[in-house]
């Protein structure tokens, strides 16, 4: 891996965390994901499932963790089933983890390799009645694939039909959406990472250069500070491109008097971070450009000031929505008739302003958290308000990470990356 390797105790914490939540006399089995297929030979990198790298900190495919808090001997409590290193796999692949080198990593004793785990999991399911299966929650999951998780499920199914079935996810869910300080380090890193990557942009960007130009110098800031690459596939729009949220082909020039709306970032040990800024092809935004790029970071700034303990997400929203409403009036985009006869269901500024303003981000960029529950302290959010107007042929969107405080304003972890108008022209006609 690039990244500098993560203190085991990390890993430890989450695990007793989670174990503390499990019920009496049951098993708790997460897998790693598969490496998928493209076509041929080919294969799309591997990127490990979040939640056994939480858990364990193994980064590395046909990976299984059992954890089994009841077990009756102390080397059954946690264990791990690794894929065991050929001399073939060390000679055209790398070697795998040894053992000790697992121990190392997680700070689990037993590892075993992977052809035992039926034996070893038939003698624990005998002491056992719950098992917890890891199936995805997540309200923006899609899955149309079968993973290595499912193919797990439907084999346990058949195998151990009179035990009882409990989910992992729910615990997940409130463990992974507190940041540990650890955690924060990584974020923070990631961050870090795509300030770089943002400055060097800055330096970069004049009429007449390509969309994924720009593309290609973030990726050599990232991978040269020990970044995987994104942590999302980046967006970088200009001009009316960027009234598509997720306009992803950045094959587009980017000419003069235009704005780049650039939602991209680095991630880091596998945790992300998720930035979005817009700036000027030539160096210099308009008066207009101005006034809604304005309009867009007042609302950010009084948004972040919400984020608080407590605070529920849907609350959250529609006092954003009152804000971003107030500032569309401003700019003449709405009138007061447009507010007064809205539908509550669609807010008049929906218009110009469809999607949500903060999402949880840690290990995934859309990460876990349950929106129907109060925002606790140590929570990561994005604030990410925009404009966005086909009209005038551009939108702007500003966006940074923000850990909640127990007391007072969030903790934005990209302080340092340039979003005021005078710093971002002055950078790039320096």
């Amino acid at each position: 891996m690039k990244y500098h390797q993560i203190d085991r105790h990390l890993f430890i914490k989450n695990r007793s965390k989670f174990t503390a939540q499990m019920k009496l006399k049951s098993i708790a089995i997460f897998n790693s994901n598969d490496i998928y297929p493209v076509s041929a030979d080919s294969t799309l990198p591997f990127a490990q499932h979040r939640d056994i790298f939480y858990l364990s900190g193994i980064d590395q495919e046909e990976s299984i963790l059992l954890l089994c808090p009841d077990a009756p001997y102390e080397h059954q409590k946690e264990m791990l089933f690794l894929k065991e290193t050929s001399e073939l796999i060390a000679i055209w692949e790398g070697a795998k983890l040894t053992k000790e080198e697992a121990f190392v990593v997680s700070g689990i004793k037993t590892v075993h390799w992977l052809q035992d785990f039926e034996k070893v999991l038939a003698e624990l399911m005998s002491y056992s009645e719950t098992i917890y299966i890891n199936t995805n929650e997540h309200y923006r999951a899609t899955i149309e694939t079968e993973t290595r998780e499912a193919r797990f499920v439907k084999w346990w199914k058949e195998k151990y039909p009179a035990h009882a079935v409990a989910k992992s996810n729910p615990i997940l869910q409130r463990l992974r959406s507190v940041k540990e300080s650890e955690e924060l380090d990584l974020i923070q890193n990631a961050c870090n990472i795509t300030e770089l990557g943002f400055r060097r942009i800055l330096e970069f960007v004049k009429p007449n250069v390509m969309e994924y130009e720009i593309e290609a110098e973030f990726i050599h800031e990232f991978i040269r500070n020990r970044s995987k690459g994104f942590a999302y596939t980046p967006i970088i729009a200009s001009g009316n491109n960027a009234n598509v949220l997720h306009y992803i082909e950045n094959n587009k020039q980017c000419k003069a008097g235009d704005l780049i709306l650039l939602d991209v970032a680095a991630e880091y040990a596998n945790y992300s971070s998720d930035l979005t800024r817009t700036i000027p092809v030539s160096g210099r935004y308009s008066e207009r450009q101005k006034a809604v790029y304005n309009a867009v970071l007042k609302v950010k700034n009084e948004a972040t000031k919400m984020l608080t303990p407590g605070t529920l997400w849907k609350q959250y929203q529609a006092e954003v929505g009152k804000i971003m409403s107030s500032e569309l009036l401003g700019l003449g985009l709405l009138d007061k008739a447009d507010v007064q006869n809205e539908n509550p269901e669609w807010p008049a500024y929906k218009k110009y302003f469809m999607h949500g303003t903060s999402h949880h981000m840690g290990l995934d960029t859309h990460d876990y958290g349950i929106l129907t529950e109060p925002m606790q302290a140590n929570m990561v959010f994005t604030v990410e308000p925009g404009i966005y107007i086909p009209e005038e042929g551009f939108g702007i969107r500003l966006e940074d990470n923000v850990v909640i405080q127990s007391t007072g304003e969030p903790f934005n972890l990209m302080k340092n990356i340039p979003i005021e108008i005078e710093e971002i022209e002055t950078l790039m006609n320096s």
